[in-house]
């Protein structure tokens, strides 16, 4: 910094005397000026389009008017409705029912996201009237599996099927007595181990808020 300082203190030390004394003799000389190049704008007609505003629409205040939703094209995923804490999310096909899942984001204590479920009800009258599906993150200690409980009641375990980039997944099978339970609770929550420490644990809360309207709506 102190090299760089006095660098600069040089030039506008040499600067100052240049002005004080007179440019040197050859800068008096006088020699035949460089023809001025012009530009000219193109024609519009051949500039791309990017350069020009589209402008936005607004309404009697001045405030932004938001676009219109465009329809869902087949196989994109989009929001139908929202219950409570649970999204109602639904695929778009070509012919028949759009097929809807529930779908919520889990915290932890601290607020942060770290795990999502999503449940579709099962067709039939097997064992299993619903399905639910959780990804945990990643470095999750799968040994250690993954513990539900229901407002402090009876805790169920259950194992990691997998893990891809987006974290690691377990599938749990729910039955009418699960259904039930979740109805008339008021939140649930899911216990993990964070491999790099075996000895912690991590708590995640699932709200129940709005679960038996969302149920409802993605078993029609």
């Amino acid at each position: 910094m102190t090299l760089l300082t006095s660098s600069i203190s040089k030039t506008l030390t040499a600067a100052a005397l240049a002005c004080t004394f007179g440019a040197p003799t050859f800068a008096q000389e006088t020699t035949e000026e460089a023809p001025v190049e012009t530009t000219t704008e193109a024609p519009a007609e051949t500039q791309p389009e990017s350069v020009f505003n589209m402008g936005e629409e607004v309404d009697e205040n001045g405030d932004p008017v938001a676009p219109e939703p465009q329809e869902p094209q087949p196989g994109q995923q989009y929001l139908s409705q929202v219950f409570g804490d649970w999204a109602l999310r639904c695929l778009k096909v070509e012919e028949g029912k759009d097929p809807c899942q529930m779908y919520q984001l889990l915290n932890d204590a601290d607020g942060n996201s770290v795990a999502e479920i999503a449940i579709v009800v099962l067709p039939g009258s097997g064992q299993a009237v619903a399905g639910a599906t959780i990804v945990a993150p990643l470095e999750t200690l799968l040994t250690e599996q993954l513990t539900l409980r229901v407002d402090g009641g009876q805790a169920r375990r259950f194992p990691f099927n997998f893990c891809n980039a987006g974290g690691c997944v377990t599938r749990l099978g729910l039955t009418e007595q699960d259904v039930a339970l979740f109805r008339r609770g008021a939140e649930a929550t899911l216990r993990m181990v964070p491999a790099a420490a075996p000895d912690q644990e991590v708590t995640v809360t699932m709200s129940l808020s709005g679960f038996t309207a969302a149920y409802n709506a993605a078993a029609e």
